[in-house]
């Protein structure tokens, strides 16, 4: 999350609930040569009827602002107010609808946030804060509500327009441009929103769910590169398949697309249903990619269709959170890597990683835990502790309870949470509650920085024909926290004979 307005530093303590509640939001996106109009229609709803110190107020950065409505009647200027950062509704009724115009210019967007031109065609990136670069929202993790998003836009320069969810309707309007209109069942944040226009090849395929259901898979590259995606495809119907089998996972929509572009900033992002990838995580051909080339794109691959259960059904309550989703989708990346080659292997390439880039992470200046206390900018947060060390706090809970107990806690998981927004603690409660075993002291590894250090002594009595073993643990100060916690570590030992 970008740093307030007053540029102070945001705390997890300060967190409070949005206090309105989305039913809706219908998008209609104008795409032309030079700007594109945006009108978003919001159905909004106050969550504590009769509060009227609630303003409603929206993020936006960036927009040219057209026109603001409320329930079909258009605003004037002492109605409402805007900054930089923010359009703020006054007096707004518990119930209403809010329509807002703006004009954004895609093509002179250099951060590579929102909306921007990738070469000769649109697309987006809205993790962590890109959406109010598209149009005033409470763009914000836990506002989850249905997207319905209508494109429009000139066919010969844009025959391609794709966005969350199913297609639902489409049409040309006469003059040279069509549209289409795309519906998300599912209530999603702001940060899973997608749009890709342009002129783009497709290699489809097909998946059948375990309950029979037929799955479009599409992946949508430049026309040159068409020949590149096969290993791409399998790799995703592997990961399909694979949650299914171990998760019990099943893809709930009737499409999944994959974009792979050269100009994608963020590597690969798992918007619902319409994956946006850097072409180096969708590419690939015998004759130019080593076996490493390979192994890459099917892990990124399998990450980002893993984060349809955990982090798009089940998303993070406030940023703070990144972890849950995060660390939890390597985890499972890196269980789908190891079922599909050499387990040991994979492990001693993970832990390599750990060793060469965590570890000096969490001893050096940056070093914070995997849920933090507080951030100026959020964008500095996609660590390699939040992600890499995150996967391994979930590792030691799947050690803990065996992967009977990890299972039957992430199905608790998903019956609480399907469809919300929720926190590390949430998803320890949930295996705790599954496996009737207190976790609360393990929540310290979310708190605190730094790697600790364990030593292990053994003792043989012959006589009496005993093994004792002796561990002890310290974790170095680090510069956020220079008194360190015990921590509950899970611990794998046995007894070999001189024969092994």
């Amino acid at each position: 999350m970008k740093k307030g307005s007053s540029g102070k530093a945001v705390y997890r303590k300060d967190y409070s609930p949005y206090p309105w509640v989305l039913e809706r939001v219908v998008l209609r996106f104008e795409i032309g040569e030079e700007s594109t109009r945006v009108h978003s229609t919001l159905a909004v709803e106050r969550r504590t009827p009769g509060d009227a110190s609630a303003d409603l107020v929206l993020d936006g950065q960036g927009l040219s602002l057209r026109s603001v409505a409320l329930d079909g009647r258009e605003l004037g200027e002492a109605e409402f107010s805007r900054d930089d950062d923010t359009l703020v509704i006054h007096e707004a009724p518990d119930r209403c609808r809010i329509e807002i115009e703006v004009e954004i210019r895609p093509h002179e967007n250099t951060a590579l946030e929102g909306l921007y031109a990738s070469g000769e065609f649109l697309l987006t990136q809205c993790e962590a804060e890109g959406f109010r670069k598209i149009t005033y929202f409470p763009d914000r993790p836990d506002v989850m509500t249905r997207y319905e998003v209508t494109l429009v836009a000139d066919k010969r320069r844009h025959p391609v327009l794709l966005s969350n969810g199913n297609a639902v309707a489409s049409g040309e309007l006469g003059d040279g441009r069509h549209w289409v209109t795309w519906d998300d069942p599912f209530a999603k944040p702001s940060y899973l929103f997608a749009l890709v226009a342009g002129d783009l090849a497709c290699v489809e395929d097909r998946f059948r769910t375990r309950s029979g259901r037929d799955v479009a898979l599409r992946v949508y590259v430049e026309h040159e590169n068409a020949g590149k995606c096969d290993h791409a495809m399998e790799s995703l119907i592997k990961s399909m398949k694979w949650d299914e089998e171990r998760f019990d996972l099943e893809y709930d929509l009737d499409v999944y697309h994959i974009v792979a572009t050269d100009h994608f900033n963020m590597g690969a992002m798992e918007n619902k249903s319409l994956n946006i990838f850097n072409s180096k995580y969708v590419l690939a051909r015998p004759d130019s990619a080593t076996d490493t080339d390979y192994q890459g794109i099917e892990g990124v691959i399998a990450h980002e269709y893993f984060h349809n259960w955990t982090g798009n059904r089940v998303t993070c309550r406030d940023w703070f959170q990144l972890t849950l989703k995060e660390g939890l989708t390597v985890f499972r990346d890196q269980e789908f890597s190891s079922d599909q080659h050499s387990r040991a292997v994979k492990r001693i390439q993970d832990v390599r990683v750990l060793r060469s880039r965590q570890f000096p992470e969490d001893s050096g200046p940056m070093a914070h835990p995997i849920r933090p206390d507080a951030y100026q900018e959020i964008n500095n947060f996609y660590t390699m502790t939040v992600y890499q060390k995150g996967a391994e706090i979930i590792r030691m809970i799947h050690t803990l309870l065996g992967e009977t107990g990890f299972q039957k806690g992430m199905k608790l998981y998903f019956e609480r949470h399907d469809g919300a927004a929720v926190t590390c603690d949430d998803f320890r409660a949930a295996m705790a509650d599954a496996n009737g075993i207190d976790l609360e002291r393990f929540g310290r590894w979310y708190g605190q920085s730094g790697t600790p250090v364990l030593k292990a002594s053994g003792a043989w009595n012959a006589s009496d024909r005993t093994y004792s073993l002796t561990l002890s643990q310290h974790t170095p100060p680090t510069h956020d926290q220079p008194e360190k916690r015990p921590l509950l570590i899970p611990v794998a030992m046995g007894l070999l004979s001189r024969d092994g």
